[in-house]
């Protein structure tokens, strides 16, 4: 069996590949959401998972904001978040129930995209709840902030998966923005570099970084999560 870096390597496009396909089937249901209730969502639309269990401190959302730089203050104005002295930043009652419906909505959408191997998919949750577990040793402090993730009472294994994919995506999130900083480059440093060289010595410390993840796994386990993720439509 491959190391655990190399597993890291492998594994990440196929959770990109079905969280992304996930999202994307769910997009008119989310959209429909949104306008239903005439409010903004920012980062609730991206990090519900994280939001609906415990509020996300100063640090947790400079990691989780340093691609988009999203400041939410358009949100603010629409009351789904408050921001506290310190830096932290919570959901109101209106902003809850907006993520709430959300999760559900990303759920619906990946349901009828999965719907040839729903089966799969309370394996498949098992599998990445036991990933977000052992995540808490090894992710730093973006991770921290969406795990353990929030399911609803009765959550459908749709919910489940896609909830659970979308934390364990700041695990190797957090690796990548460590690495960089390691390399001591600059986020438009980071973007300006070509391919290979000193881009793939990132990509190589980010997959070190992000490895101890999958050591919760048997070997077997990992096989078996990549043939899950690759069976699923999308």
């Amino acid at each position: 069996m491959v190391s655990t870096g190399t597993y890291a390597a492998l594994v990440r496009p196929a959770i990109d590949r079905v969280y992304i396909a996930a999202r994307a089937a769910a997009r008119p249901r989310v959209r429909a959401v949104i306008d239903a209730a005439g409010l903004r969502p920012g980062f609730i639309v991206s990090f519900y998972f994280g939001l609906l269990a415990r509020p996300m401190p100063a640090d947790s959302f400079a990691a989780a904001t340093t691609y988009s730089g999203s400041d939410m203050t358009e949100e603010l104005e629409d009351g789904v978040a408050v921001v506290d002295d310190a830096g932290t930043w919570s959901v109101t009652p209106a902003g809850r129930d907006l993520g709430a419906a959300i999760q559900l909505a990303i759920g619906a959408g990946a349901e009828e995209l999965w719907a040839p191997r729903l089966d799969s998919l309370p394996r498949l949750a098992d599998l990445v709840g036991r990933l977000l577990d052992a995540g808490a040793g090894s992710g730093g402090p973006a991770f921290a902030a969406m795990a353990p993730v929030y399911e609803p009472p009765g959550a459908s294994p749709a919910v489940m998966v896609t909830t659970r994919l979308g934390a364990l995506r700041h695990h190797r999130a957090d690796a990548h923005r460590a690495a960089w900083a390691a390399a001591g480059l600059t986020l438009p440093e980071l973007l300006a570099l070509p391919a290979g060289g000193v881009r793939q010595e990132i990509e190589d410390d980010t997959d070190r970084r992000d490895a101890p993840i999958y050591a919760a796994l048997t070997d077997d386990e990992r096989v078996e999560l990549l043939a899950l993720l690759a069976a699923l439509p999308g």
